[in-house]
């Protein structure tokens, strides 16, 4: 499976993930994803960009990043985070606004701060702590890749790459993303905000664990019940 690298990735990033994630009394079968380290940085994506469920309804929040020199093309694996500013505290005072109510939001916070508080050099790296960190709370078993080049999308029709399942272009937040519902997984749990703005979808997927905590696993994929 191919995916881009992003942000507080949405629910459906990690849907696909867990659609090839075996769990089962029988077996345990890792996801095998590969994450592009060969493209380009894309601007207005999910890769410094997540969307949250706050008491004003959906809520971005952005990383800003450094672009140096005059280039058009940056690596995504070199782009620099910008500390210039004070977003991480206006980051973190807007996660706790949203979810400091929800059920498991304490159990999660302390750890999940300390890695924005440790100011990763890269979008690269602070994307993957964060991607691990929920990997290893929602009980994921994962095995990563990074892409050593970079291949164009296959059109309609064509076999899959060498990379499996590609995801980068079609988990967007300025294209339609129908991959819960197609895997079937487009269900609402609670959220802290549903009375007053009806259930969300599709949001970071802070906003599950925050809300389902060690369900969250469950949402993401029916799992095989033991015999």
């Amino acid at each position: 499976m191919l995916l881009a690298t992003a942000y507080f990735p949405p629910i459906s990033w990690f849907a696909a993930i867990a659609e090839d994630f075996t769990l089962s009394a029988d077996e345990v079968k890792s996801s095998c994803v590969y994450l592009e380290a060969c493209e380009n940085y894309q601007k207005q994506s999910w890769r410094n960009r997540c969307c949250i469920a706050s008491s004003q309804g959906r809520e971005m929040l952005n990383v800003p990043v450094i672009h140096t020199g005059g280039r058009i093309n940056h690596p995504i694996t070199e782009i620099q985070v910008d500390y210039s500013t004070n977003w991480v505290l206006k980051t973190e005072r807007a996660i706790v606004s949203a979810y400091m109510t929800s059920a498991y939001f304490e159990y999660y916070k302390d750890e999940l701060f300390s890695i924005l508080d440790s100011h990763p050099i890269t979008l690269w790296e602070l994307n993957r702590k964060l991607i691990d960190f929920f990997v290893r709370k929602i009980g994921l078993a994962v095995d990563f890749h990074e892409t050593v080049r970079f291949v164009l999308p296959a059109e309609e029709g064509e076999p899959l790459s060498f990379y499996g399942k590609d995801h980068r272009f079609d988990i967007h937040p300025k294209r339609p993303d129908t991959l819960l519902e197609d895997l079937k997984l487009e269900k609402p749990y609670f959220q802290v905000f549903s009375q007053k703005y009806g259930f969300q979808s599709n949001l970071s997927i802070m906003d599950l664990l925050f809300n389902e905590g060690p369900e969250s696993i469950l949402y993401l994929k029916k799992l095989e019940s033991p015999a």
